[in-house]
């Protein structure tokens, strides 16, 4: 018999970089004081601890190492083992980030394998933008990496490095080796590999806060897994897959949806996989089918993890959500096609090449 365990809602990790802002803060309606320069708030996350409920003050990744399949579903242990794989977190820019890119997951597995993190292919919803915001994205251009390294070494890299608008609404795909920034006036949500690797290339000669020294660059790693070249995905069109639900995204690693509710929507957990819903807009309530189980209210910037062993449930309101999961990309190509897609608008939005 599958063990059954509830939705699970973990305290946030609140990171405060250089470039972080106030906005975050605030959409979050975190209590005062707030923080000055809340740059990330990590929704779920291996290391978050469970508030609430049988498991309060138990990580996310002891639960995973102790229920396997009946949290992270039977599709994830065949992949990752008894893991939580996803990282879920919002950003706030008030600056720009640096230039950087991530190892995919030989690398990562290999090189970093003391880490214990995975590669880091990454997906942004923009939350917020500014009139004329951008992301910087792959290069403009074809090079190598000798010329790449010289433009560092010189401070002309932002000279090679590709712009891309972006607007509210808006998902751009950043597969792991793609060199990238996002850049100033953005509040976005991040699906990502459970991975902290990120290679530092540029950072326009900035000093860190507290020891006044040169922010430190990663330049040898970063140059081992960049690619050189345009970045061919950039901003991704949504699929319509039924009323109220567009697929996003998707690779092998993850998948992201959004949900628009408006009364009540039924949900089943596939139990193939954990699933993360975050709150974008709005209220309501996530109730299971299992009886004896608790509601859980929703508000904008709650995520909430469901357990592959939960089951069918309830989601009650009005609500903008974004759902993130561990894919079957043969089904969900599948059902693109049952909506009447064709296969390229699906691989313009199924990236099933994508390493992971």
């Amino acid at each position: 018999m599958t063990t059954y365990l509830p939705p699970l809602i973990t305290e946030r990790k609140l990171v405060e970089p250089i470039w972080g802002g106030t906005r975050l803060a605030a959409w979050l309606n975190l209590p005062e004081p707030r923080p000055a320069r809340l740059g990330e708030s990590w929704q779920v996350y291996d290391t978050n601890r469970v508030m609430g409920g049988p498991f309060a003050g138990t990580t996310l990744g002891e639960l995973a190492r102790a229920y396997g399949a009946a949290l992270v579903g039977s599709r994830t242990v065949a992949r990752y083992g008894a893991d939580l794989p996803l990282l879920a977190k919002f950003i706030d820019a008030a600056d720009r980030l640096s230039i950087q890119v991530h190892p995919d997951d030989a690398y990562a597995h290999s090189v970093e394998a003391h880490t214990g993190f995975h590669g880091k292919t990454e997906a942004w919803y923009i939350i917020d933008a500014v009139p004329g915001a951008s992301v910087t994205y792959g290069l403009k251009r074809p090079g190598t990496r000798a010329e790449f390294a010289a433009a560092v070494a010189a401070g002309t890299v932002e000279e090679l490095m590709a712009s891309l608008p972006v607007a509210p609404g808006d998902v751009v795909f950043v597969p792991a080796g793609t060199l990238h920034a996002i850049n100033a006036g953005i509040v976005l949500f991040e699906i990502q590999q459970k991975s902290d690797l990120t290679y530092r290339v540029y950072d326009y000669g900035r000093r860190d806060a507290k020891t006044g020294q040169p922010r430190e660059l990663h330049l040898e790693r970063a140059l081992a897994v960049s690619r050189f070249g345009p970045a061919p995905d950039g901003v991704v069109q949504p699929l319509a897959l039924a009323a109220g639900r567009d697929l996003l995204v998707a690779c092998p690693s993850f998948a992201l949806e959004r949900w628009q509710v408006a009364g009540q929507v039924r949900l089943s957990v596939d139990p193939g996989s954990f699933e993360i819903l975050t709150v974008l807009a709005g209220a309501g309530s996530l109730t299971p089918d299992s009886p004896g189980s608790e509601r859980c209210a929703l508000q904008r910037g709650i995520s909430v993890v469901l357990p592959a062993s939960l089951g069918a449930c309830s989601l009650d309101g009005e609500l903008t959500v974004l759902r993130a999961y561990v894919p079957d990309l043969d089904g969900l190509t599948a059902a693109a096609r049952a909506a009447g897609h064709g296969d390229p608008r699906i691989a313009d939005v199924i990236r099933a090449a994508a390493a992971p």
